[in-house]
């Protein structure tokens, strides 16, 4: 992996960016991305339009334009920048909105809803945030997210079934992890 230690040692210069638009390609305040993580984040930048479904075990920061599911693993962070339109179901431990979101948004620990962000759908989160001046329509369950038996039941017989066939897509299971 490469690392900023390496690149001064090779004289490259440190705010080099990553022309394919994943990985740090894009700087923000960490300051101002509401988040206490200090990795850095693959980003889908202004110019990218994603249809489908985007899964992960590393955290993504959104400033463009995604159309589908997006699911990261138990302890990513989702960010919808500023620019973000997102029109998915959102499944991270913890997501951030600055942008537009609309669907379903299950935030395991935190929700957090910034002055330019908009979500309208349904929400479950851990705990909820909300700066002056964000908009939110729609449902909100708030508070200790609890598994039903039924959804661990659920969990338990698809990961079952996953685990005797192979599959070239990963199966989300309910409690977020998924199985290959």
């Amino acid at each position: 992996m490469w690392k900023r230690e390496d690149a001064k040692s090779q004289g490259v210069a440190e705010n080099s960016s990553v022309a394919s638009g994943f990985g740090k390609s894009q700087s923000f305040d960490s300051s101002n991305s509401f988040s206490d993580s200090s990795r850095s984040a693959a980003t889908i930048g202004q110019g990218i339009r994603i249809k489908g479904e985007v899964s992960g075990t590393e955290d993504l920061f959104v400033d463009g334009f995604v159309e589908g599911k997006l699911n990261l693993a138990a302890d990513c962070c989702l960010t919808v920048g500023p620019n973000g339109n997102v029109k998915a179901d959102l499944v991270a431990r913890e997501i951030v909105v600055r942008g537009k979101v609309e669907g379903k948004v299950i935030a395991r620990d935190k929700l957090q809803i910034g002055s330019t962000g908009e979500i309208t759908g349904e929400v479950q989160t851990g705990r909820l945030v909300i700066e002056d001046g964000a908009t939110l329509r729609g449902t909100v369950e708030a508070g200790r997210m609890e598994v039903s038996k039924a959804d661990t039941k659920a969990v338990a017989a698809a990961a079952t079934s996953t685990a005797n066939k192979p599959s070239p897509q990963p199966t989300v299971l309910g409690s977020g992890t998924a199985a290959h």
